[in-house]
C-alpha cells in the first residue's frame, strides 16, 4: 500500500470508493503537474533559466552601477511620473526623476532613474563615457596607473590580426566609402540636398544586377543568426565567434575605490533617507519602495522611509563561515530577536548573536527559526504585517548586523573526522506571504490555498481540496516557488503551516505535489492546550492523544511536531508553563503536589511529542525551561509596556523547577542526537490503554512508556516488546535531577524480558 492508499484508507473509505477517489487524486496531481509544466515552458521562453527569472531583486530598487552612478528601477504601470525624493535632494520631486532620453519609462510600466555621482571641486569629467570603477573589491589599491589608451591598444593587438583593426582605427573610412558608393565623389553636402534613399533591399538588387550575387553582401536568405538581414562571410563569422572578447582588459580599465572617492562624491550617500514619488491619475503619491533593503517603518505617526544602504568596504560585513549540512532530523529553536533580552526593551541582532546563539547550541538544538525578521508595520504584530520582503527589520539593527548573526549561527567547521565544531546551526526565516495583503484575516498556507482563507470546516473529503474555493493561482505560485527554490538552492528546506492537511503538500513537484520538505502538524498544540485548560487530568483520552500525534502517519517522515510554539505564548494566550504553574500558591498546602504535577506534564508532553512521530521538532524560546509568563508586545492596550516583551533568563541561575526543566530538555535533545530518534522510521504503537492511561510504543531499539494517570503508579505493569533481552532505562522524567520524585532506584533501571506473549 503506497502513501496515497494509506491516506485514503486512514479515512475509512471502502475499496471501490477508494479506487475511484485514488483515480481522481491522480488526475488532480497530473493536472497540477501539467499546469506547472506549461508555466515553466512559458517562463523559459522568456528567460534563459530560473536564475535569471529569480534575479529581479538585483535590477529593481536601488543599485550601484560600475559607472559612477546609482540606478533605481521601479515597476508602476499606472503612474504618469516617477522620481526619487529624499534628504539628499531636499525631498524635491523634480531633482531626480525618470528622464525620457535615458530609458526613463517603457511600455511595460518600468521606470528607470539615474542618480549620477557628483564631481568634486577641481576634478575634470571622465574622458571616456564608459569609465568604470571598482567600489568594493581591491578598494585599497586605487587607480592602477595604466591609461585607457594603453589598455585598448593591448586589447586590439591581442584581439585583431594585422589589418583587421583597420576600421576600428579609422572609424569613418567605412561610412565615407559607402557614402561615395551611393552618391558619388561629389554627393550632397547638407540634409536639404539629400535625396530619397532607397531601402537596403532595393539598393542590393541594383548592385547585384551590375556586379552579380555576392555571398558577403547578399540580403537575408533565411539564416537564423543573420539578425541584421545581411549574410556575412561564413569563414570570417566563425573565426570571430571563436575569439574570446578581451574582458580582462576591459576590467583592467576600471579604476579603484580610492580613485572614485578622490574624483566623486556619491549622488545618494550611504544612510540617506528616501521614498519614491509618483504622479498618478488620482494625484501625487509617495511610498517606500517595495525593493528597499533597509527601512525605517512608520513610528508614532511619522511617515516611513527607506534608507540607502551602501556601506564602505571597511564597514560592510565579510562572510567567514559556510552553511552546515542539513541534518537528518531537525531540532528547531524558534526565537524572536526583539524579545530575546531580559530587559524591558527591544533587543538587537548583536545581543542575540552574542548571548542567545551560544545558549541555543548549549541547549542541544541544531537549527533556529527566526520570526518577525522581515520588515513589518507594527512591532506588536510579531512580523505578520509585512511591508518590505527584501529588508530585515531595522528595529533590531542593520543588515550587516543580521549578516553577522547568520554567519555566527552557521560557524561550521568540519575536522578530519567529519565532526562539526562551532555552532553549526541552520537558520530558518518565517516568511509570511498572505499577511502582506490588506486582509488582516490571513493565516498560514491555508489562507493562500483557499478563497475562504482556511476558515471553513474540513472533514477530509477530497472535494474540499478540489472545489471552487481552492485558489488555483496561489496553488500554482506555491508549486512554482518550491520548484525554483530547490532548483537554485538544492540544500534549502521549506516548511508549510497548513491546518487542512492539503493532499500532496510535501510530495515532489515532479509528481504533482506542492514540493514542501516538511509540514507542521498544527492540531497537536491545539490538543495539548485544550487538555491543559479545559479537561481534568483523569479525563485525558489516550486514544485521542495518539490519534492526534500520528494523524497523518503516511506523511510522518515529512511532519514537524511541537507541543507549543509562539502562538501559544504570544497570540493573546498563555504558555503551558503559565497554565501549569501560574496559579500555584507557594503558601498552599498543595504547593509541592501542584508543582510536581505541572513539572511532570510539562516534561511528558514534550517527550511524547518529540518521539512518537515526525522527523522534526520545534520549541519556542523560553518554553524549554517553562517560562512562567506569556509574551505581551507593547500596544495601546497595555500602555505600550515592555514588561512582558522579554525573557526571564535569570531563572536559569537559580535552583528550582525552571533549572530542572531546562536540564530535562537538554537531555531530551541529547537523546535524539545520540539515539537518532527523529530520523528513525515510524514507531510501532502497540499499547494505548484509556483505563490505565498508559501509552507505549517502539521506535527502533527504543521503547517509550508513558503513564498519564494523575494518581496511579503501577508496580507490575506488562508491556510487550518485539525483541527479547535486557532493556536499560536511559531517560526517566521522574528523576530527581529533573524535579521528579525519583521513585525508581538504580537497581530498577535494568529490566529483562520474560517469555510470555503479550
Amino acid at each position: 500500500m503506497n502513501m496515497l492508499d494509506t491516506f485514503l484508507a486512514s479515512r475509512g473509505i471502502g475499496n471501490l470508493l477508494l479506487s475511484i477517489i485514488r483515480y481522481k487524486m491522480l488526475i488532480v496531481g497530473f493536472c497540477r503537474y501539467k499546469v506547472l509544466k506549461d508555466m515553466k515552458d512559458e517562463i523559459l521562453k522568456r528567460h534563459e533559466n530560473f536564475m535569471i527569472l529569480a534575479s529581479g531583486f538585483e535590477l529593481l530598487g536601488m543599485h550601484r552601477h560600475p559607472e559612477p552612478r546609482v540606478d533605481y528601477m521601479e515597476w508602476a504601470p499606472g503612474a504618469r511620473y516617477c522620481a526619487i525624493v529624499g534628504d539628499f535632494n531636499d525631498w524635491s520631486p523634480t531633482e531626480n526623476c525618470a528622464r525620457e532620453h535615458y530609458f526613463g519609462h517603457d511600455d511595460y510600466g518600468y521606470w528607470f532613474i539615474i542618480l549620477q555621482d557628483k564631481l568634486r571641486e577641481g576634478e575634470e569629467p571622465e574622458k571616456y563615457y564608459f569609465q568604470m570603477y571598482n567600489y568594493v573589491d581591491d578598494y585599497d589599491k586605487g587607480d592602477s596607473g595604466v591609461t585607457v589608451e594603453e589598455l585598448l591598444k593591448k586589447a586590439n593587438e591581442e584581439y585583431w590580426e594585422p589589418g583587421e583593426d583597420r576600421y576600428s582605427n579609422n572609424r569613418f573610412e567605412g561610412p565615407v566609402k559607402l557614402y561615395e558608393q551611393i552618391f558619388g565623389p561629389n554627393g550632397p553636402q547638407t540634409m536639404e540636398d539629400l535625396p530619397d534613399i532607397p531601402d537596403p533591399k532595393t539598393r542590393y538588387k541594383e548592385w547585384a544586377a551590375e556586379h552579380g550575387p555576392s555571398r558577403t553582401a547578399a540580403m537575408d536568405s533565411g539564416k537564423e543568426y543573420d539578425i541584421y538581414n545581411v549574410i556575412v562571410d561564413p569563414e570570417w563569422h566563425e573565426k570571430i565567434r571563436a575569439l574570446k572578447p578581451p574582458i580582462a582588459y576591459w576590467f583592467e580599465t576600471r579604476k579603484g575605490r580610492k580613485a572614485w572617492m578622490k574624483k566623486y562624491s556619491p549622488g545618494i550617500p550611504h544612510g540617506s533617507k528616501y521614498r519614491v514619488y509618483f504622479n498618478t491619475p488620482n494625484g501625487p503619491l509617495e511610498r517606500v519602495p517595495a525593493w528597499a533593503t533597509y527601512v525605517q517603518p512608520e513610528v508614532d505617526g511619522k511617515q516611513a522611509y527607506a534608507i540607502h544602504w551602501e556601506p564602505s568596504p571597511e564597514q560592510a560585513y565579510k562572510w567567514k563561515n559556510r552553511s552546515p549540512k542539513v541534518p537528518k532530523s531537525l531540532r528547531i529553536y524558534e526565537a524572536h530577536v526583539g524579545i530575546s533580552g531580559s530587559e524591558p526593551k527591544i533587543s538587537s541582532f548583536n545581543d542575540f548573536t552574542d548571548k542567545v546563539l551560544p545558549y541555543i547550541k548549549e541547549a542541544g538544538y541544531n537549527a533556529i527559526q527566526l520570526i518577525g525578521i522581515v520588515e513589518h508595520k507594527d512591532y506588536f504584530t510579531v512580523g505578520y504585517r509585512v511591508t518590505n520582503y527584501f529588508a530585515v527589520s531595522s528595529r533590531y539593527g542593520t543588515p550587516e548586523d543580521f549578516k553577522r548573526l547568520v554567519d555566527e549561527a552557521h560557524d561550521y567547521f568540519a575536522n578530519s573526522t567529519f565532526n562539526c565544531t562551532g555552532l553549526g546551526l541552520l537558520v530558518f526565516l518565517e516568511i509570511v506571504h498572505s499577511y502582506a495583503a490588506a486582509d488582516e484575516m490571513f493565516h498560514s498556507v491555508s489562507s493562500m490555498l483557499y478563497t475562504h482563507n482556511g476558515f471553513a470546516s474540513f472533514t477530509g473529503d477530497l472535494e474540499e481540496y478540489c472545489n471552487q474555493y481552492v485558489d488555483k493561482d496561489a496553488l500554482v505560485y506555491l508549486i512554482l516557488a518550491n520548484e525554483i527554490l530547490h532548483y537554485l538552492h538544492p540544500n534549502i528546506v521549506t516548511i508549510a503551516e497548513d491546518a487542512t492537511f492539503y493532499p500532496g503538500l510535501c510530495e515532489p513537484t515532479s509528481q504533482g505535489g506542492l514540493g514542501f520538505d516538511y509540514y507542521v502538524n498544527l492540531s497537536v498544540p491545539d490538543m495539548w492546550s485544550t487538555f491543559l485548560e479545559s479537561v481534568p487530568d483523569h479525563e485525558w483520552n489516550m486514544t485521542k492523544i495518539v490519534n492526534t500525534l500520528v494523524s497523518n502517519k503516511e506523511y510522518a517522515d515529512k511532519m514537524l511536531m511541537y507541543a507549543e510554539n509562539h502562538n501559544q505564548s504570544i497570540s493573546g494566550r498563555r504558555s503551558f508553563a503559565e497554565i501549569l504553574f501560574g496559579e500555584i500558591d507557594e503558601n498552599s498546602h498543595h504547593y509541592k503536589e501542584s508543582l510536581l504535577r505541572g513539572s511532570s506534564l510539562h516534561k511528558m508532553i514534550r517527550l511524547i511529542t518529540l518521539t512518537i512521530g515526525g522527523r522534526a521538532y520545534l520549541n519556542f524560546m523560553g518554553n524549554e525551561f517553562g517560562h512562567p509568563k506569556r509574551v505581551e508586545f507593547p500596544s495601546s492596550s497595555n500602555n505600550n509596556s515592555y514588561l512582558l516583551a522579554n525573557r526571564s533568563w535569570d531563572l536559569l541561575a537559580k535552583d528550582g523547577v525552571h533549572c530542572d526543566l531546562f536540564s530535562f530538555d537538554k537531555d531530551m535533545m541529547k537523546l535524539d542526537e545520540n539515539q537518532r530518534v527523529l530520523s528513525r522510521g515510524f514507531p510501532n504503537i502497540h499499547h494505548v490503554n484509556d483505563s490505565s492511561m498508559v501509552i507505549s510504543y517502539i521506535r527502533g531499539p527504543l521503547v517509550f512508556i508513558f503513564n498519564f494517570h494523575p494518581t496511579e503508579s503501577y508496580d507490575s505493569y506488562s508491556i510487550g516488546v518485539e525483541e527479547a533481552g535486557e532493556y536499560q532505562i536511559i531517560m526517566n522524567t521522574d528523576e530527581i535531577k529533573y524535579g521528579g520524585q525519583g521513585k525508581l532506584k538504580e537497581n530498577q533501571y535494568l529490566l529483562k524480558t520474560i517469555s510470555k506473549r503479550y
